[in-house]
């Protein structure tokens, strides 16, 4: 039994490691992906199609400006998600009070022992810390993360709680480009299987038929994504807590939809605003601080 139990936690600091590894890969690869995409619509395509006149350079006009819109919109959020510490537990950090518990009384050192497992102040045996509620311990990044979602491969860093709109809007700017890109090739994917002749060199045409597969699957497959993530953010939880959510007859941190949303915004008054508000929840612009991590506390 010890001798499995030895086996499984070295295969799985295997899996981290290697996870840790992917970073610069991941990072390589979403930027191909777009470099490809770029090429296919613009150099390729819908570029040379303002020169053409009439209906058709309006149309190329149209796609390249959402085109590049939608771009930085995607490549702000998506750096945003990676260079954004997603929120750690203060070194030495302390509850004033047992939140688990709802009690009002100050906890006493004996109250949180190391092996503690009653379910009040958690305790983090790999940090060698104590953990406030909804924040749990990242194996791939080594530390315990506030309101962790999960450690996204893509973006190589945790989802948390300063970083996790970032991450909503990366979803959703990524599914919204890549359908983009999708809709505009169609009409040039269709034309391979058409009897006459196709413009273009079979660079520029592998190009093409590349670009439109890969954004039709990431459409796709974020599409799913996007949606599990927003029916989340509704019942105001997590990836981690959809589980211990469906255990719970009320889910202690649902405030209601629209608080809930309103969450994923800075908590000052100045973003009470509707059009203050509303851009806060569509630029990637910054939510939180780490000095804000209180909020998480």
């Amino acid at each position: 039994m010890y001798r499995s139990g030895a086996v499984m936690a070295w295969n799985v600091f295997k899996f981290c490691t290697a996870l840790r590894g992917l970073g610069s890969i991941m990072i390589l690869l979403v930027l191909g992906v777009v470099g490809v995409s770029y090429y296919a619509v613009v150099i390729t395509n819908y570029g040379p199609g303002l020169a053409a006149g009439g209906l058709d350079s309006l149309l190329a006009f149209f796609v390249l400006i959402l085109f590049h819109c939608l771009l930085v919109m995607l490549l702000w959020s998506y750096f945003s998600v990676v260079f954004t510490d997603p929120g750690g537990v203060p070194p030495n950090w302390r509850p004033a009070v047992d939140e688990e518990r709802g009690d009002n009384d100050p906890l006493t050192a004996t109250e949180f022992p190391p092996d503690s497992e009653n379910g009040r102040t958690r305790y983090c045996r790999k940090c060698n810390q104590l953990k406030p509620p909804r924040c749990h311990h990242c194996s791939v990044c080594g530390r315990c993360v506030l309101k962790m979602d999960h450690h996204c491969v893509w973006v190589v860093n945790c989802v948390g709680a300063l970083n996790y709109k970032y991450f909503l809007l990366f979803l959703f700017y990524t599914f919204l480009e890549t359908s983009l890109v999708t809709l505009s090739l169609l009409p040039h994917f269709i034309a391979f299987f058409s009897d006459g002749e196709i413009p273009g060199t079979p660079g520029t045409l592998a190009t093409t038929f590349l670009a439109f597969v890969l954004n039709l699957a990431f459409a796709l497959s974020v599409m799913g994504f996007l949606i599990m993530h927003i029916s989340l953010v509704a019942a105001n939880t997590t990836t981690i807590e959809a589980y211990e959510k469906k255990t719970t007859p009320k889910w202690r941190y649902d405030l209601g939809r629209r608080r809930n949303f309103e969450q994923l915004n800075d908590h000052k008054e100045e973003f009470n605003l509707p059009i203050t508000s509303f851009a806060c929840l569509v630029f990637p612009c910054p939510s939180y601080s780490l000095k804000d991590v209180d909020l998480y506390l």
